[in-house]
């Protein structure tokens, strides 16, 4: 039964049937346009955008992957966001010099598998991708929309997001951004890469909690001005992945590293492959289901949980539960408990029903848990395997894989990494398995190093020289760079005050 027949079996609300207004919330009816979308990333019922229809109608895979990675950027975005005029022109300006490797995300040879290389972009992590196009999107959308009101970018990071968002919206004309990240919940090079952004119209503020505090802050204060002005002129929209602008381009990823399959000969086009997912908001891997509704053929996506293992026990027993022991790991960019891209799953499982998706929301919200029902289960477990790796596992898949392949990861790769291995013994086809990367191992010198039974000496910057030298692998130029730059931004607060601290600042960005 494809996804269409589902929804329809299960006689979901219709969503909007006029082509200009494709997405709708999945809380309502709410509907909007592609610019529309991007601009508010939340609807104003705090809902996410989602296309009910995202796998109707045909795309052209194989004809997809036969262009270079600008112009499967183009032809996947201009699908997935319709109604941007000149989508070759925003992907040239997103994509164009940026990357350290024309491939964008090459895919190299770990072992047996692949790794897909989603950190030669300017900050280093695969939300580099999405960022370099969203500020695109964003300015095309405000000229589409006629919007005349200055956009204020509120965001909040487990540690990638921050830096990637406040590279591509610094000095951008019409917008303003406002970061917050845990306190002590980011490495060190991490926090470097934020507290010495440069930009008029760029805040970043660290707050006294974890990143699910800050990310349900600035929910709450998306949904106190979801309907009027904080301050006049200035709107709120969110750089998060709950906007389908920063969604859409990490489909893009996973068509690259098929087509990067083909080209090396490993399969033939229409043959399975296996993608192994590093993620704690579930976005990153969601763009894979996404890309799988389009038509390409993914088999199985494997979701690679830390210690905040809190989506592995959903996907395999269809409860969500936050009530638990919330750890700092490694792999910081993981330590999350609510996971708001799930929402959009939670949508096309329950065939489109929004009161239910409303009502699990809520649930959550007040009781902390929602149980989702059998057959939405099903229809998850249909695409998805879920696998955990501890803190001594992850350091440990570092050492493994650096010693026996020569490959050095990251400390969120690794936990993808022993994902894969776990899958394979357990259910893989045999399929290729392509493994997401999220970093370079250079932001989080002392946990690799760790890893490799190197004691860490000095500061961030001494040890990224020092896993220079263990390693043989020089620190990409835009972490090295960062040594001797000043610290702009020094603002610490309590979780409780961000919607102060936001109306604070509006006024000066």
């Amino acid at each position: 039964m494809s996804l269409f027949d589902f929804v329809n079996a299960r006689k979901a609300p219709k969503a909007p049937s006029s082509p200009a207004a494709p997405f709708r919330s999945t809380r309502s009816n709410a509907s909007a346009t592609a610019p529309e979308a991007v601009l508010r990333g939340l609807a104003p019922d705090g809902g996410l955008y989602v296309d009910p229809e995202i796998g109707k109608g045909g795309f052209d895979v194989q004809g997809c992957l036969t262009l270079d990675p600008f112009g499967q950027a183009e032809r996947i975005l201009t699908r997935l966001l319709p109604g941007f005029d000149d989508m070759h022109a925003l992907v040239q300006r997103a994509y164009a010099g940026r990357f350290a490797s024309d491939a964008l995300t090459p895919l190299v040879p770990v072992g047996d598998d692949y790794v897909l290389e989603l950190f030669h972009g300017p900050t280093a992590a695969f939300k580099d991708v999405a960022l370099c196009m969203l500020p695109q999107l964003m300015t095309a959308a405000r000229s589409l929309t006629g919007m005349k009101e200055k956009t204020v970018i509120l965001t909040a990071t487990s540690g990638d997001t921050g830096k990637a968002a406040l590279e591509g919206f610094h000095d951008v004309p019409g917008t303003g951004i406002v970061v917050f990240f845990p306190h002590q919940g980011v490495s060190a090079v991490q926090e470097a890469q934020m507290l010495t952004q440069e930009g008029a119209n760029v805040a970043v503020c660290a707050v006294r909690g974890n990143f699910d505090d800050c990310q349900s802050a600035v929910k709450q204060v998306f949904s106190r001005y979801a309907n009027r002005a904080p301050v006049p002129g200035v709107r709120l929209s969110s750089a998060n992945s709950i906007n389908i602008g920063r969604l859409a381009p990490q489909v893009v990823y996973y068509f690259l590293a098929y087509a990067s399959l083909m080209k090396q000969g490993r399969i033939r086009f229409g043959e399975a492959v296996d993608y192994v997912v590093p993620t704690g908001n579930f976005g990153d891997i969601l763009a894979g289901w996404y890309a799988k509704q389009l038509g390409l053929p993914v088999g199985r996506l494997v979701c690679a949980s830390n210690a905040n293992r809190v989506l592995t026990d959903f996907l395999t027993t269809g409860v969500y539960d936050r009530r638990r022991e919330f750890f700092k790991t490694n792999s910081p960019s993981m330590d999350i408990l609510v996971s708001s891209n799930l929402e959009r799953l939670l949508f096309y499982a329950s065939g489109g029903d929004a009161d239910c998706v409303r009502n699990d929301m809520l649930r959550l919200q007040n009781s902390g848990y929602y149980k989702i029902s059998a057959s939405a289960l099903d229809f998850i477990r249909k695409d998805f395997s879920a696998y955990s790796c501890d803190e001594p596992g992850t350091l440990g898949e570092i050492r493994r894989c650096f010693q026996e392949t020569g490959y050095l990861p990251d400390t969120h790769t690794a936990v993808a990494l022993h994902a894969a291995q776990e899958y394979k013994q357990k259910e893989s086809s045999g399929a290729p398995v392509v493994v997401l990367s999220t970093a370079s191992p250079f932001k989080f010198p002392a946990a690799v190093l760790q890893a490799l039974g190197e004691e860490p000496e000095g500061d961030a910057f001494r040890q990224m020289a020092q896993l220079s030298a263990v390693s043989g692998l020089e620190a990409p130029a835009s972490l090295a760079g960062l040594q001797g730059k000043a610290y702009l931004h020094q603002d610490v607060i309590e979780k409780s005050d961000i919607a102060d601290y936001v109306l604070e600042k509006l006024p000066r960005l």
